[in-house]
């Protein structure tokens, strides 16, 4: 929704209830003056820390998309794609005709409590007959940046001091953490504090690392997505915790059901929800941190592709709407590859100790090594470069496997945002039933798997719901699998 309104140049006068607000175009000033290529992220990245410090408090009235473009010196459209994509992070609401307001969701610094994987099974190697293996979980490992890499590790190998080489500090080496702090701020709009910010063996080991401290503190459950990433309930089941299934629709977790379920924990894919791809509402980013305030719970945000959005700026992370409720999890497994075992966790302040104490009893700390060569990675701009590698080659397989089901199975549907390295594809009637296509499918060598398989839903219908995994095949490898699945439905 394009933001309108007919407001002033500047913000509403500050009231009692937001007394000490900047008027809007004074905060966004430094990031107006910003390179132009990079001016429209500056601009997004200062209003957003307006909000969460509380210079721009909830209910303050910004100013038009076009007033506030003339303040500043910029293009309109500058602004009200900023406007945009803060709305779609929840920090922002826009009523069509009544303007933009600051979001009434976001807990920002002044009223922030004291301090106190993605999990999807990898496709089985290829066998001998297997034309196209379209089972979501892999990246391409052909993309992994073998000479960047080993750059890295000659050049750390021959900086590092010895005394790195000890046992390391189970947070994470303090140059990684610092890296990733600045990255994740930059790239997903996180909260990052190093000192919060804990290295571990991808959000495996962070989903474990958190069911661990919840089980001990009393917690009986977590409540995962439905449908949602099976690994999700097996690794909080092996920490001693109940998964309870919660549904979606459209927009994201149904309220109802949450509030009636009885946790205090959930874990979700807010930014890219898997399987179904869609993002989550501003509406329900904010009404899942209402209630993980209400009941003292936390949110374990599964971050799992948000770098890989093809047609636009990926949303934020929720974690930066409350950094005290949130516990953000990511890691390289799908921008490098799965094998380092790299990833992170960023934790409310009220978490840090029990988790880090639980990371030194289970491992003793991440290998020193592998964590200073990502380090000098993402300083030295070689994992943005990794990123921008990875975005072009993964949306051009996207397309691919678009037109080759446009091609074969015309009438196809493929839902959610175009993001990550899956889609869902939905087949016409005349297509199925599901029994029979996937039966034809593996019989023709080619690997696919249906929607009911994830979560507890199993339709009766029939329909063709494919979960279709693309980022590890080429253009060619796609055309070729769709294709040979149409001729073994055709020879039937």
């Amino acid at each position: 929704m394009t933001p309108s309104g007919t407001t002033s140049t500047t913000a509403a006068a500050p009231t009692a209830r937001n007394s000490g607000a900047q008027p809007a175009w004074e905060v966004l000033l430094p990031a107006a003056a910003a390179p132009a290529r990079r001016r429209g992220r500056a601009l997004q990245e200062s209003l957003r820390e307006a909000v969460r410090s509380g210079r721009l408090t909830a209910g303050t009235r910004l100013p038009s998309s076009r007033a506030l473009a003339q303040d500043l010196g910029v293009s309109r459209g500058l602004v009200t794609e900023a406007y945009e994509q803060l709305v779609a992070e929840g920090y922002l609401r826009s009523d069509r005709g009544s303007g933009t307001w600051v979001g009434g969701a976001v807990r920002t610094e002044q009223t922030a409590p004291s301090p106190g994987t993605h999990g999807l099974a990898a496709p089985a190697p290829p066998g001998s007959g297997t034309v196209a293996d379209f089972r979501p979980g892999t990246p391409d490992l052909s993309l992994f940046p073998r000479a960047a890499w080993a750059a890295a590790q000659r050049t750390v190998l021959s900086e590092l001091p010895h005394s790195a080489l000890g046992y390391p500090d189970p947070r994470g080496l303090p140059e990684l953490r610092s890296a990733l702090a600045a990255m994740l701020s930059r790239r997903r709009g996180v909260v990052a504090d190093p000192d919060r910010l804990v290295v571990c063996s991808g959000v495996a080991q962070a989903a474990t690392l958190l069911g661990f401290v919840l089980r001990a503190r009393g917690h009986h459950d977590v409540g995962v997505e439905d449908p949602g990433s099976p690994e999700h309930s097996r690794l909080f089941a092996a920490t001693g915790l109940d998964t309870l299934w919660l549904p979606l629709d459209e927009e994201g977790l149904r309220p109802e059901p949450l509030a009636r379920s009885g946790t205090r924990a959930v874990v979700v894919t807010p930014s890219h929800q898997f399987p179904s791809g869609i993002a989550w509402s501003a509406e329900r980013r904010g009404m899942l941190l209402e209630w993980a305030r209400s009941v003292d719970g936390y949110v374990c945000e599964d971050d799992y592709d948000g770098d890989f959005r093809y047609d636009r700026a990926p949303v934020g992370a929720l974690q930066g709407l409350d950094p005290e409720r949130v516990v953000y999890t990511g890691s390289v497994s799908k921008s490098l590859a799965p094998g380092l075992r790299l990833g992170w966790m960023v934790l409310p302040a009220s978490l840090v100790e029990e988790i880090v104490e639980r990371k030194r009893t289970m491992d003793l700390g991440h290998p020193a090594l592998d964590q200073a060569a990502l380090a000098h990675l993402v300083t030295s701009g070689g994992y943005d470069r990794q990123l921008r590698r990875c975005q072009r080659a993964y949306r051009e397989r996207r397309d691919a496997l678009l037109a080759a089901l446009d091609e074969h199975f015309p009438g196809t549907t493929v839902t959610g945002i175009a993001a990550g390295l899956h889609v869902i594809a939905c087949l016409p009637a005349r297509y199925g039933p599901a029994r029979r296509f996937l039966e034809a499918a593996a019989n023709a060598g080619v690997a696919l798997r249906g929607l009911e398989e994830y979560g507890t839903a199993r339709p009766t219908d029939g329909a063709v719901r494919l979960v279709v995994g693309y980022a590890h095949l080429t253009p060619t490898t796609i055309a070729a699998g769709i294709g040979r699945v149409a001729e073994a439905l055709d020879a039937r």
